[in-house]
């Protein structure tokens, strides 16, 4: 199995770079290959005496394997990662020590060869509990600085009087007299341990700690993206090392739930390191790399099948010899046919593992296909489309924008999208409809080949789909354009004659009031002047009027920021306490149509709070930002029952204002009591996703 692993895990060609993965996986396919000897050997030994000391060191797999296991994939995501072979390193200190000393165990070898494990046993505790003390230091860039190679050495130098003391001062080992426990070898172990026991007690408190304020400090200063992650790597290194202290001092009594407690914590490290370099998915994976993985499962499958065939033929499940050789025909057999078909299932299972179906890109074709088909209107296309992206080729993100005469404008997005993002053109009969796009992973510059022909099918599977919301979406756009131009109109006018036919008018008729306050009393010509200034002064009414008509009159006399305080105000009083947020303060300029929108929705919720909530509190929020303005309008009144609620004109007045400009309005009931208006109104119609398109 070993020369098989060789071969296949280095290949007849390796691509540059990948010398580091394939050295590790070799490192993981020995520690992997000696596992199943060690099992197998004790197998085949079952009833011999002390057998049962051996058996629980296989414990020691439960931990070192998850290390080796996590150390291969940092180097298939890092080649050449020192933190790669520090697991790597850590998992042989852990399994070496205790598959070496299982023939002595078993009574085999004499104290030369038990003296030589046991010197083989602390130095590679010398390295493991150095490493162990290390591992937090090595996030997140999985590599340390010159400096702390430094104190990795110090730690050393401290920790090795430990391990030889530990190694030479217990008078038993093995189940057998300690061969280096006599003479001054013991002698020097035993003084070492009685006067430093104390000293690295506390050592080893103050090196965790150490260790996990570093960590902590580069978790709190490092990138907010990577922090949950480094957390989990925190808490599960913090509960391994409470575990080993409780078993350490674990009494007789508490000795096996001690146990099973430090090895399951033990075995949950390198498990979440795993976790998270598979999740983040912020190292690139070369498809040398996949494949070297691919055969690493194959080989931990032969690893099992043949601990599986000793098994069987250890504990006597077989009538007698003849039947052993065709339990080892058989096997051979499965083992020739079934290792080709069991490579592609391995190859196959790393690609949907890394990449989801992008390996196969029928399959992701089939997959839009059903969707499209399943979709209950043409508008779910577009999330149906942002949505397969992201599933099935595991990418961040996706968004999905028409091509309108007003710009272009986003129907759906999926999963994070972020700008700049790498486009795809939607055609229909070589006219531009649309276009795709995606946000490549993270610390990927741009999508490779395969991304790019399969996202290139999809996009041009989905054009004629999307070509009839593009009509809609124009219609939608003319709309939302007329009102944008009626109201940006009406501002206009509403300035013109606030500043110019209302003051011409005043002042006209402050004329005439002085003209006539020259004349005699008596003077006909009088009472025609101050006829006349009666017919101004209605003149005057009725232009208010028209401005009124033409908007706000509180819009164009203050502005938004203080129109909406001066509403709030007005409704504030003994019953009702009202108070208005605006965020920034005052608000930036904004299209009239907006305006108009915000305000009157902001005056229409409130009215209904007054009419129908019997509120004590009510609070308006508005908050604009580069894409939209938010306006939420909250109450602390009786709320009402959605399943019941058919809506009233009021509801719907605020809804066709928020949509005739591209936005939306929902009122919802708060949790505890009371009601929630919330307006999204887009800067812009092409930056607002649809609800409901995400």
């Amino acid at each position: 199995m070993t020369a098989w692993s060789v071969r296949t895990l280095l290949g007849s060609r390796r691509s540059e770079g990948m010398d580091q993965v394939a050295a590790a996986a070799l490192c993981f396919a020995a520690i992997l290959t000696l596992s199943g000897l060690w099992i197998s050997y004790l197998l085949a030994h079952t009833d011999a005496p002390g057998v049962s000391g051996s058996v629980r060191d296989l414990s020691v797999l439960l931990y070192g394997l998850p290390a080796a296991v996590a150390g291969v994939l940092v180097h298939a995501h890092w080649p050449g990662a020192p933190f790669g072979w520090v697991l790597i390193v850590y998992s042989a200190t852990v399994v070496l020590p205790s598959a070496l000393a299982a023939p002595l165990w078993l009574g085999s070898g004499g104290s030369t060869a038990s003296g030589a494990v046991l010197a083989f046993e602390a130095l590679a505790n010398l390295v493991k509990v150095t490493l162990w003390y290390s591992l937090p230091l090595w996030f997140p860039k999985g590599r340390l600085s010159r400096g702390w190679w430094w104190y990795l050495a110090a730690v050393a130098v401290w920790v090795a009087p430990q391990t030889f003391a530990y190694a030479a001062a217990a008078p038993v080992q093995f189940g057998a007299p300690n061969p280096l426990a006599t003479g001054w070898w013991g002698g020097a172990a035993a003084v070492l341990r009685d006067r430093l026991a104390t000293a690295w007690d506390l050592s080893d408190v103050l090196l965790i700690v150490l260790a996990c304020g570093v960590l902590l400090r580069r978790i709190l200063r490092g990138e907010r993206r990577l922090r949950r992650h480094l957390f989990l790597l925190l808490s599960t290194y913090l509960l391994w090392a409470v575990a080993q202290r409780v078993y350490y001092y674990a009494g007789d009594d508490a000795y096996w739930p001690s146990y099973i407690l430090f090895t399951v914590a033990s075995a949950l490290w390198p498990v979440s390191v795993a976790y998270v370099v598979f999740r983040t998915g912020s190292w690139r994976i070369s498809r040398s790399a996949r494949r070297i993985l691919a055969r690493l499962i194959v080989t931990a499958l032969l690893t099992v099948g043949y601990v599986a065939a000793a098994a069987v033929l250890a504990g006597g499940l077989t009538p007698g010899r003849t039947a052993d050789a065709v339990v080892l025909v058989t096997l051979a057999f499965l083992l020739g046919t079934g290792l080709r078909r069991t490579s592609a299932w391995a190859g196959g299972l790393v690609d949907r593992l890394y990449y989801g179906d992008r390996a196969h890109p029928y399959q992701v074709l089939q997959t839009l296909a059903e969707r499209i088909s399943h979709a209950v209107s043409p508008q779910d296309i577009p999330a149906t489309l942002c949505t397969t992206v992201v599933e099935t080729l595991r990418l961040p993100g996706a968004a999905l924008a028409v091509t309108t005469r007003a710009g272009p404008r986003i129907l759906a997005q999926a999963g994070r999208p972020e700008e700049p993002g790498q486009r795809f053109t939607l055609l229909h009969q070589g006219a531009v409809v649309g276009h795709l796009s995606v946000t490549p992973r993270d610390r990927e510059p741009e999508l490779d080949q395969w991304d790019t022909g399969i996202l290139s099918s999809l996009a041009n599977q989905a054009a004629p789909a999307l070509a009839s919301l593009r009509l809609q979406e124009d219609l939608r756009s003319s709309r939302e354009q007329i009102v944008s131009g009626r109201e940006e109109e009406r501002r206009r006018l509403r300035r013109d004659i606030h500043d110019g036919l209302g003051p011409a008018l005043a002042g006209l008729r402050l004329r005439v009031e002085n003209a006539t306050a020259r004349l005699p009393a008596e003077d006909p010509v009088g009472a025609e002047l101050r006829a006349v200034s009666g017919d101004l002064g209605r003149v005057i009414e009725e232009v208010r009027g028209i401005t009124h008509h033409l908007g706000p009159a509180p819009l164009g006399e203050l502005g938004l920021s203080a129109a909406l305080r001066q509403l709030a105000a007005g409704f504030d009083g003994e019953r009702l306490c009202v108070d208005a947020v605006l965020d920034p303060d005052p608000l930036p300029p904004l299209p009239a149509a907006m305006e108009v929108a915000a305000y009157r929705i902001a005056a229409e919720a409130l009215t209904n709070v007054v009419r129908h909530a019997r509120a004590r509190h009510a609070h308006v929020r508005v908050h604009v930002d580069h894409r939209a303005l938010t306006l939420t309008v909250e109450d602390d009144g009786t709320g009402f029952d959605p399943s019941a609620r058919t809506g009233g004109l009021g509801i719907r007045s605020m809804a066709d204002r928020a949509t005739e400009i591209g936005g939306r309005c929902a009122v919802e009931p708060v949790e505890g009591g009371g009601t929630r208006v919330r307006a999204v109104l887009p800067r812009s119609p092409a930056l607002l996703v649809p609800e409901g398109a995400r």
